[in-house]
Parts: C-alpha cells; sequence; structure tokens
C-alpha cells in the first residue's frame, strides 16, 4: 500500500493505479478508524477497481468550542488496517496542502445542509463539502463510498455531486454497528463504560420509533416519546426528527421514502444515527 502526502506524488501514483483501465474508488475519512470505515474500504472493493482512502482531519468542519483539537488521531494503527483490508493508496495531505496560504473559497450547498446538524452546528457542512470538493478533484474517483450514518453529510454530497457536475457514483455504505447496536463512530471512545451502556438507548429509541411509525402512529407523538426515552436514559437530545429520504424536508407524506434522523449528548460526546422508516 502506498502512502502519500505530496500532490505531485499523488498524480503520478494515481495515474500507476490507473494502467490498463482500472477504475478507482475513493474512500475519504479523517482517520481514527473502525469497522465502520473498513467496511466501505471493503464495498469499494471490485474487479478492476483500486481502492484509495484518504485521512485528513478537516479544520474547517469542526466549530469553535468543538474537539478539533482533541479529535483521535492514529496514524499507525490506521495505515495498518487499511494495509490489512486491501487498499491501494492513502492519501495523507497536510493543512498546508489542502488549505495553502491565500485559500478564499469555501462551497455551500442549500437545503440538504440546513436544519438538523445543519443548524447545530454552523459551518460544519460547508467545511465537509468545500474539503470533499478539494478531494475529488486531487483524487478524481469514479466512484466515492461514504457510511450512512451521517445520513445529512451523504445527502450533501450527492447534491453536490450533481449540482456541480463531478460525474463521480456516490455509494452509501449501511451503518456498522457494535453487537448491541450502537453505531460505530470515532468519538465512541469518549465515551466511559457508564455513558457506553446508556448510549445503546439512542438506536433501540429509533428503532421502537421507527415501527411506531410505519405502523401509521402519529408521528409528532412518536417522536415526543424517544425523545422523552432518551432523556431519562442520560441523554441530551438535539433533535430526533422524521424528514425525507432524499431531500430531508420535515414532514415527509407518507407515501415519500422516510428517515428518523436524531443526535443527542451523552456527557460532553455527540452521537448521532438514523433508521430507515418502512411501512408494515
Amino acid at each position: 500500500m502506498q502512502v502519500i502526502r505530496d500532490r505531485e506524488a499523488l498524480a503520478a501514483a494515481l495515474d500507476a493505479l490507473r494502467t490498463d483501465g482500472a477504475r478507482v474508488a475513493f474512500v475519504p475519512t479523517m482517520g481514527a478508524l473502525h469497522a465502520g470505515h473498513i467496511a466501505l474500504i471493503e464495498a469499494a472493493k471490485r474487479p478492476g477497481t483500486k481502492v484509495v482512502a484518504s485521512i485528513f482531519v478537516n479544520p474547517k468542519q469542526f466549530g469553535p468550542n468543538e474537539d478539533l483539537g482533541r479529535y483521535p488521531r492514529r496514524e499507525q494503527s490506521d495505515l495498518r488496517m487499511l494495509t490489512e483490508a486491501g487498499c491501494d493508496l492513502v492519501w495523507m495531505p497536510g493543512v498546508e496542502v489542502m488549505y495553502p496560504e491565500g485559500h478564499a473559497t469555501t462551497i455551500h450547498v442549500a437545503g440538504v445542509s440546513e436544519g438538523y446538524d445543519g443548524e447545530s452546528r454552523p459551518g460544519h457542512f460547508d467545511g465537509v463539502a468545500t474539503v470533499v470538493a478539494k478531494l475529488f478533484n486531487q483524487v478524481k474517483p469514479d466512484a466515492a463510498y461514504f457510511g450512512e450514518k451521517d445520513f445529512q453529510q451523504l445527502a450533501v454530497i450527492r447534491r453536490m455531486v450533481a449540482d456541480l457536475d463531478f460525474g463521480i457514483e456516490i455509494v452509501g455504505v449501511p451503518t456498522q454497528r457494535d453487537d448491541d447496536g450502537l453505531a460505530l463512530s470515532s468519538r465512541n471512545i469518549y465515551l466511559d463504560e457508564e455513558q457506553r451502556a446508556k448510549a445503546v438507548a439512542l438506536p433501540r429509541a429509533l428503532g421502537v420509533a421507527a415501527r411506531a411509525i410505519g405502523r401509521g402512529e402519529d408521528a409528532a407523538t412518536v417522536l415526543g416519546d424517544a425523545r422523552a426515552t432518551l432523556t431519562a436514559a442520560g441523554f441530551e437530545v438535539d433533535y430526533v426528527a422524521l424528514a425525507d429520504a432524499e431531500t430531508l424536508a420535515a414532514n415527509p407524506a407518507a407515501d415519500r421514502p422516510r428517515r428518523l434522523l436524531a443526535a443527542a449528548r451523552m456527557g460532553s460526546t455527540r452521537l448521532i444515527d438514523n433508521i430507515a422508516v418502512t411501512d408494515g
């Protein structure tokens, strides 16, 4: 597996990977890898395809009071995991490479970036869209893979790719979970043992709510019950919402694909999750 940190070396390495017409599948990450990231690598591995991952902790998607400084960085462990997973190349640019002096452009994706995490974390999705656009221009992949756990992020990237004519296939990969149902996240390491035991209330509450809404129960009542359940479990609830799975508009019609979205804090750790709503 090649580890590249220089733009010129990246271009040369990508040209070599594409010899004999190979496709390039791309998995952008911020490191601190876990089984959820490896599931993306596994999904990207196809005959005739080379897999490229990136590791870059993007400062532009962190707010002033968020965890940029303490966000876990485990370069050697990450590289070992990617090697074992069969990744072909890892792009690891520094901040000075991604945002050289004078960098002044930000991408804003309207609509799907508003509400939910877009409201709770102002500027977050501008930072996400900007760095992903730059990574796409650097790697020039044929396809890119993202986890469905960050469901609003996935919607933002799909909208940006369509609007800016990137011509890249965006593939969403189902959320990977621990045995008790908690969605895998790099931030789960912040939870102490007691908090980790309580945190499972988040996916369980969403599962109960999704089944109730699928049976036709009143959505407002069900969402209120889910918030109450999370509060009783020790969460500080940011939002629990029912959204259109494609546009993320609130109060979707029952004949539209629907998604339950949630964010809540357990202590100082902010967790997000989502689940599809199916009828019946």
